[in-house]
């Protein structure tokens, strides 16, 4: 099973933190803190996985990552997954953001979380696997695309709102310009005691 899902770039700043397992706030920024120090001070030529820290549960538990620019996309599983397998999902969400953002970067990561968040439920939810057939993939992203365009968010619909104020205009009835009222004279109150 997967316990989480790590993006962090070469800084340790975590993008992307989504938990499969229960922890505590303290416990998953532990996991965090130890998942980058254990993979970033790793060698380019060595294999892409290694046993998870303490915190993630020690010898049952295995931190499986690819680096890519300045991001780490780290998977931490149970010793039940395969190595490989993980790998090759790790390198779908990869492509599957690279096609959705056209060359995805950190800012993506950043400025799109809820974006991000889909692609990933797309791929995984619950710590189980989904899908890993990239079209089809695509396919549910471009439908959940279209529905957002329908929809047209908040400000399309106060733009519609506005739109709709203006075409009703024509049909209020013309209100007086210039209104003059009388000059009222108000009795001269004292307020001091």
């Amino acid at each position: 099973m997967i316990k989480a899902i790590l993006v962090f770039n070469n800084h340790g700043k975590p993008r992307l933190s989504k938990f499969f397992t229960h922890y505590s706030e303290e416990v998953q920024q532990q996991i965090i803190r130890e998942s980058f120090h254990l993979v970033s001070r790793r060698d380019d030529n060595v294999c892409n996985f290694l046993e998870g820290g303490t915190a993630l549960g020690g010898a049952d538990s295995r931190l499986i990552y690819r680096h890519y620019a300045t991001l780490y996309f780290v998977f931490c599983v149970d010793s039940s997954e395969s190595e490989l397998g993980i790998l090759d999902l790790i390198q779908v969400f990869v492509e599957t953001l690279d096609k959705c953002f056209e060359n995805v970067c950190e800012l993506d990561l950043i400025f799109h979380v809820d974006k991000v968040q889909y692609i990933l439920q797309e791929i995984v939810m619950g710590g189980m696997v989904l899908e890993t057939n990239m079209t089809e993939i695509l396919t549910h992203i471009e439908a959940q695309n279209k529905i957002e365009k329908q929809e047209g968010g908040i400000s399309a619909n106060t733009t519609k709102a506005l739109n709709a104020v203006k075409n009703m205009s024509p049909n209020l009835p013309n209100l007086p310009k210039n209104i003059n009222l009388p000059n009222i004279s108000l009795p001269n109150i004292s307020f001091n005691r």
